[in-house]
C-alpha cells in the first residue's frame, strides 16, 4: 500500500494520472529523475529573472521570492519526495543556483543596511530558504494557501525589514511584475 500511495504523489506533483507515469517512464526511479530535471530548469529560468535586476535589496529579494514561489508550489510534492528519494547531494545541486542568489541578495542587503547582519549572509540566506521549504510543506498539508505574496512578505521581515516596509515593498514589486 505504501509504494502505491507513493507512486499516486508522484503522479500528483507531476500533474497525471497513476497510469499514465507507467507508460512514460520504466520505473520510479526514471520518474523522479525526470522531475527532477523539470524541475531543475523551472527553478534555473526563475532564478534567472530575479537575478536581471539591480533593484535595492529589499525589492531584489522581494522578486526573488515572488518569481521562486511558483516553481516552489508547482514542485512543492516533489520537494517533499526528494529529500528521502533523491538525496539531499541531488537536492543541493538543483538548488544550488538559487541559493548562491539569495546569498548575494542578502550580503548586498546586508552591506546596505537594509538586512540584519547578526548572521553570516549564507546562514541567513539558508535561513530563508529552510523557513520557505517550511513554509511549502504547510501548502501540503492545506494549512496555508498563498500566492507568494505572504511569504515574500514574511522573507524581508525575517531578513530585517520592518512589516509595513516590507508590505509596500511586495505589493510594489509584485504590481510590477503582475
Amino acid at each position: 500500500m505504501r509504494l502505491r500511495l507513493r507512486i499516486e504523489e508522484l503522479a500528483r506533483a507531476s500533474g497525471v494520472v497513476r497510469r499514465t507515469l507507467f507508460g512514460h517512464f520504466p520505473g520510479r526511479a526514471a520518474l523522479l529523475d525526470a522531475l527532477a530535471e523539470e524541475a531543475a530548469e523551472a527553478l534555473q529560468a526563475a532564478v534567472a529573472v530575479a537575478a536581471d535586476t539591480t533593484e535595492p535589496a529589499d525589492r531584489a529579494l522581494a522578486l526573488f521570492s515572488l518569481s521562486l514561489w511558483p516553481v516552489g508550489d508547482r514542485y512543492r510534492m516533489l520537494l517533499a519526495l526528494a529529500r528521502r528519494d533523491l538525496g539531499m547531494e541531488r537536492v543541493a545541486g538543483i538548488l544550488e543556483p538559487a541559493r548562491i542568489r539569495a546569498t548575494a541578495i542578502v550580503a548586498q542587503g546586508q552591506r546596505d543596511g537594509v538586512f540584519h547582519s547578526q548572521l553570516p549572509a549564507p546562514v541567513l540566506s539558508a535561513g530563508l530558504e529552510a523557513m520557505t521549504v517550511a513554509l511549502l510543506e504547510e501548502v501540503n498539508t492545506g494549512a496555508l494557501e498563498d500566492d507568494g505574496t505572504r511569504v515574500a512578505v514574511t522573507a524581508l521581515i525575517a531578513a530585517g525589514v520592518p512589516e509595513n516596509r516590507a508590505q509596500i515593498v511586495v505589493d510594489e514589486v509584485a504590481a510590477a511584475e503582475g
